[in-house]
């Protein structure tokens, strides 16, 4: 059983004993804590005492509270954007060829578990989903799986993609995003893989991006997840670095 320090409230050693098992690694990012009851037996306290520092912790945003799942390690933004990704359709004007895409979906989902966690809403949240092959002179050479949150793009469903890209269309409703990219190598699903009319053996790029902005008071809110999958023998990616004054360029 852990000891509770009487030099500080109770509430304020579960909190600082949280804290240290966040910052070693002992509870990554996403990990689920103990329930209330598991805590409370713990540090032998009230449960309003474990309820006020996981509420404590939870508004400070090192906790995010699932509900039907349990509290978690919040999965935390960088601190400054690293890389920019252009607009693929920019990309494609600057090489001189024609960008087209198709709307293949576009709805309102309910959130499971895995996308409640990540945009830190409850499970059956409502989310607006599309998926947008775009194509360069006819050829594709990128599919944007996107989940958005409605409560920053209300009017998401309503907009013409064929004219006017997802990503866009959100940036102009995202002030001072912070962004989070994800790159790795991939084996394309059997339906992605159609759609980008590629063999189901060909290898191929994926680029997660998640970004977050403060609306109204709310720290962090997830803007959208976003899924961009390339073809590896048709697409090459580009990233621009800003490097802090001072150092060799």
């Amino acid at each position: 059983m852990t000891a509770v320090s009487v030099a500080q409230p109770r509430y304020a050693q579960i909190k600082e004993t949280i804290r240290r098992r966040i910052r070693s690694g002992d509870w990554p990012e996403g990990f689920q804590i103990p329930s209330e009851h598991r805590l409370l037996e713990e540090f032998s306290v009230s449960r309003m005492t474990v309820h006020r520092a996981l509420r404590d912790l939870t508004d400070e945003g090192l906790l995010t509270r699932v509900q039907g799942l349990g509290t978690f390690v919040a999965e935390r933004p960088p601190s400054m954007e690293v890389v920019e990704l252009r607009s693929i359709a920019d990309e494609i004007a600057a090489r001189g060829n024609r960008h087209s895409c198709s709307v293949e979906r576009l709805l309102a989902i309910s959130a499971d578990s895995g996308l409640a966690r990540r945009f830190n809403l409850p499970v059956g949240a409502t989310l607006f989903h599309s998926v947008v092959v775009h194509r360069e002179s006819d050829v594709p050479v990128q599919l944007e799986e996107r989940w958005v949150n409605p409560a920053v793009a209300p009017a998401y469903l309503e907009q013409d993609f064929a004219r006017q890209t997802p990503g866009d269309y959100l940036i102009r409703l995202e002030s001072a995003p912070q962004v989070e990219h994800v790159i790795e190598a991939v084996a394309p699903t059997p339906e992605i893989a159609a759609l980008l009319e590629i063999p189901p053996t060909e290898p191929c790029l994926r680029v997660t991006r998640r970004t977050w902005v403060n609306t109204h008071g709310t720290h962090n809110q997830v803007v959208t997840v976003a899924m961009l999958v390339h073809p590896g023998s048709r697409y090459r990616l580009g990233a621009r670095f800003q490097m802090p004054p001072g150092q060799d360029r």
